[in-house]
């Protein structure tokens, strides 16, 4: 399957980035990374994030990271994974 990231998910990904890179570049360079390797593993098994109990059809898949775990928010669209957000687990949402 394909991956899409909508616009406002890329965004998410410049302000994670950036925050950390603010505090430690290596841990910045080391969490868009596993960011990036979670995206392509809902590649090959795009069915592993958790369904939302919401009747949206849409999905989170935790991607461990630190002391917690960076959320990719997506849905299955025509045979392709299209991320919606990306967050931290520690951030207040």
């Amino acid at each position: 399957m394909n991956v899409i990231w909508l616009p406002e998910a890329k965004q998410d990904l410049e302000r994670l980035h950036t925050f950390l890179f603010d505090i430690n570049p290596i841990s910045a360079a080391n969490a868009l990374q596993a960011i990036l390797d979670g995206s392509i593993e809902l590649q090959t098994f795009p069915k592993i994030g958790k369904p939302m109990q919401d009747d949206t059809g849409r999905r989170e898949f935790f991607i461990p990271f630190g002391a917690g775990a960076y959320i990719l928010r997506y849905k299955l669209h025509n045979n392709q994974v299209v991320i919606i957000r990306v967050w931290h687990s520690r951030e207040n949402r």
